[in-house]
């Protein structure tokens, strides 16, 4: 038997409550962050503009339950992919309709915001891989080793549409979230394992033999591959960022000094002295540290675990594969999202130009993940729960 609940027992409230907690997290941050002097503009009213449209999105899109997102799903990733398609044509420069950010190639410009396609274009991605495979299992009662060949098959397809385009602007930090998303996906995808541990072994190996060649290799990859020289500073400047301490290396050293100086307790709110650039964007992780020590850093990162640890129990209650490939998706995106970011400030990644989720300011990051978010919202608000369900004992 269903079990009823009222409008507002239907609303995830855990969820909600999370993320009120990110958007004071985020406005205390950029705060901080605009001390540094480094713009003029003040950050903290357009990001609450920023959550205040997500939060309306979110209300839009609770409308909507996931049957109605799966019929939508091929549609939403066409869609992305022509804007995609309109990013690359566009004319570029300053003042044009395609502006260039740190050399990529990834924003319309508009007189209020610059947009940037692939941040909606992952959460389109998710639901049409999600649909595929769900279809793909529907249609394909029998599984055997040829069919899940031919699902991998449309998966690599369906992912090298958007990697390609990414790929082009170009935007490998980007285009590494897209590989995380697809990497989770097919994980709980229901493909035999005699295929995915191979295939994770290959991808394994191949990776680390680039990272070799990177270091040792760099004329045969140059002949090869026709690399430039400057494609391999960013390994180099990871690896040893004292050595480019003028140039590729300032950042991470920077950012390393910052989080550093913070020591346990921080210098409190507004009291950092290191300067980092970017540091109310792709490095605010910093200026938590710098200012509240290892405790606050800590405390954002438990955060980010109760959210993720959320939606995993959220995940864990859908009986549909569509909702639960969804979930899976952004649960990855997200986590991906996180790791490299903080990553990135303390060495143990490569310096890519992702944000933190929900703190770094960014109109397009924060609303196509609070786009994600929304329709975990709208699958809990619709799910329907049962009376002696065995998931509740």
């Amino acid at each position: 038997m269903q079990t009823n609940k009222s409008f507002t027992d239907r609303i995830d409230w855990s969820l909600a409550f999370l993320l009120f907690l990110f958007f004071i997290v985020s406005l205390v941050a950029i705060s901080s962050a605009q001390t540094s002097g480094q713009y003029l503009t003040n950050f903290v009213p357009r990001q609450a503009l920023f959550y205040i449209i997500s939060t309306g999105m979110i209300a839009v899109l609770m409308y909507f339950d996931p049957e109605q997102y799966k019929k939508m799903a091929y549609y939403l990733y066409g869609f992305g992919i022509l804007l995609l398609v309109l990013l690359m044509i566009s004319p570029d420069g300053v003042g044009q309709i395609a502006e260039p950010v740190n050399g990529a190639k990834a924003w319309f410009h508009t007189p209020f915001v610059n947009i940037q396609p692939a941040e909606f274009m992952k959460t389109f991605y998710i639901l049409a891989l999600a649909k595929m495979i769900s279809t793909h299992h529907e249609q394909n009662l029998l599984k055997s080793i040829k069919s899940d060949f031919y699902l991998l098959g449309k998966i690599a397809l369906c992912l090298a549409i958007p990697l390609g385009f990414i790929l082009l602007q170009p935007d490998l930090g980007t285009a590494l979230v897209f590989i995380a998303i697809t990497l989770a996906i097919v994980v709980v995808s229901g493909i035999s394992w005699k295929i995915i541990a191979p295939s994770f072994g290959g991808v394994a190996v191949v990776g680390t033999l680039l990272l070799w060649m990177t270091i040792n290799a760099q004329d045969f990859l140059s002949n090869a591959f026709g690399l430039k020289p400057y494609m391999f500073e960013r390994i180099y400047t990871w690896l040893d960022p004292y050595s480019y301490a003028e140039a590729g290396g300032y950042n991470l050293i920077a950012a390393m000094n910052a989080i550093g100086s913070g020591e346990v307790f921080g210098k409190g709110y507004q009291g950092r002295q290191v300067y980092v650039p970017e540091n109310h964007t792709d490095f605010i992780f910093t200026v938590i540290s710098e200012d509240f020590g290892f405790i606050g850093a800590s405390a954002v990162i438990i955060l980010f675990f109760m959210l993720i640890y959320h939606l995993t129990k959220i995940t864990l209650q859908f009986k549909d594969t569509f909702s639960t490939y969804v979930c899976a998706g952004i649960i990855a995106m997200i986590t991906f999202h996180v790791f490299q970011n903080i990553g990135m400030t303390i060495q143990l990644l490569p310096i890519t130009g992702i944000p933190l989720p929900f703190i770094s300011y960014g109109g397009s990051s924060l609303i196509g993940n609070m786009l994600a978010l929304g329709i975990v919202f709208s699958m809990k608000f619709h799910h329907k729960n049962y009376m002696f369900d065995k998931s509740k004992k």
